[in-house]
């Protein structure tokens, strides 16, 4: 049984689409923070298990991760799309291994500028191990248990569980998932992957979230 979990806030923009895509799962479970749009009923209009959780995908991703029923959990933004061989992609994966996964990382824009946040971000995830959670976690409720699950971390709770995974413990599914380009065309497209750079070396340097969350907002 596949759960696929997805925090929302204020996603009325992005959620319609990625419901449907995600329709072939077991069970939808949608973590909202709080939203002021139409978030809420998008998602119990789709027959989604609504939730609510203190804001904060830390927070959300913990009670979804809690909330699940599946053998295996997806967990996944409401801005990111999977492609549409998603399900033939994580059924291949539960098939032959006991790993976590992430998808390849995409952006929905045709821009160059895209295209070389693309290929940084393969270069980070081949060299470091570290998917951001744009990329999407698949991961089995046995091994999602014996790491600890998601912390309730005001950011960088994408790496966190990672880095408890380990690299050996995560594989890169043969799909992508792409995400709204929104926030790169509205920050920048050098600027804001050099802000996540600088907050992912603060973080390893130990600077708390709640730090690094002030300079991130």
């Amino acid at each position: 049984m596949l759960s696929v979990v997805i925090p929302t806030l204020n996603a009325a923009a992005h959620l319609p689409a990625c419901l449907e895509r995600m329709a072939a799962a077991d069970e939808l479970v949608v973590v909202d923070g709080g939203s002021a749009d139409t978030t809420a009923a998008i998602a119990s209009e789709a027959g989604a298990h609504l939730l609510v959780a203190p804001k904060g995908r830390g927070s959300q991703l913990r009670a979804g991760g809690q909330a699940a029923r599946g053998d295996w959990l997806l967990f996944l933004h409401a801005d990111t799309l999977p492609g549409r061989r998603w399900r033939e992609a994580v059924a291949a994966h539960v098939a032959g291994s006991g790993k976590a996964a992430c998808f390849r990382f995409g952006l929905a824009d045709r821009a160059w500028q895209a295209r070389a946040v693309e290929r940084a971000v393969a270069a980070r995830v081949a060299w470091l191990g570290l998917p951001y959670g744009d990329q999407g976690l698949l991961i089995s409720r046995r091994l999602y248990d014996e790491v600890g699950g998601y912390r309730p971390l005001p950011l960088m709770e994408d790496v966190d569980l990672v880095r408890r995974i380990g690299r050996r413990r995560l594989a890169v599914l043969d799909e992508a998932a792409w995400t709204s380009a929104e926030r790169w065309r509205r920050d920048g497209w050098l600027r804001r992957p050099v802000r996540n750079l600088l907050c992912l070396g603060l973080y390893a340097f130990g600077l708390p979230p709640e730090r690094i969350a002030r300079f991130y907002a």
